[in-house]
């Protein structure tokens, strides 16, 4: 069974607040809380950690919802979907610069609000993929950069000192660091000294 959106709904007005939060459990989330402030939305994402913020632009208090969406942002990365009556297009621009993930003039179409969260999740989890994968990749290039770097090597063995300061055998660690694989052979002048019986009458 699949856990459940959590999500943090903010809006100055506690009738259209119970309203939505209302219709959200209808649709199968769970409204974790409701603010009413920029300062109770910040609060409402550091205390209960939500997969995502429906956030009013026009709040009680100083704060409107775009100046506590780029507060949010500083602290997390909680996928944040505007719901407003403000239709104005300058509005619209400042709201945009938040990087939201949706932006849903009131009144709302349920089947909009639905899509609209689904699509936000969607690409918030392929966001988190990909930053994964880059932080992965990063690595991956860090450990083939010090296979360029100086190896402390052992002058008779010629086994490698790694990072834990343990000696492996340099096919075990280059295999480690990079791609390469190993085939073994023996070059001509080490078959003359192991196997000088075959070459002794070759000449």
């Amino acid at each position: 069974m699949h856990r459940k959106i959590v999500i943090l709904v903010v809006e100055d007005d506690p009738n259209v607040a119970t309203v939505l939060s209302a219709r959200l459990e209808s649709m199968g989330y769970r409204v974790c809380c409701t603010a009413e402030t920029g300062f109770e939305a910040i609060s409402g994402v550091y205390r209960h950690r939500p997969d995502l913020v429906t956030m009013d632009i026009l709040l009680k208090g100083e704060m409107t919802g775009i100046e506590a969406a780029a507060k949010i942002a500083e602290q997390s990365d909680v996928p944040i979907i505007y719901m407003t009556c403000l239709a104005d297009r300058k509005v619209f621009e400042r709201a945009i610069k938040t990087n939201p993930y949706g932006y849903i003039i009131k009144p709302y179409d349920i089947n909009e609000l639905r899509s609209a969260i689904e699509i936000a999740m969607v690409k918030h989890g392929a966001a988190k993929s990909r930053e994964t994968l880059i932080a992965h990749l990063q690595k991956a290039l860090q450990e083939v950069k010090t296979l360029r770097g100086l190896l402390p090597i052992c002058a008779s063995c010629k086994k490698i000192r790694n990072d834990d300061n343990s000696w492996q055998q340099i096919e075990e660690y280059i295999s480690r660091h990079s791609d390469a694989d190993f085939t073994h052979g023996i070059c001509p002048e080490c078959a003359h000294r192991l196997y000088p019986e075959l070459y002794q009458n070759k000449g």
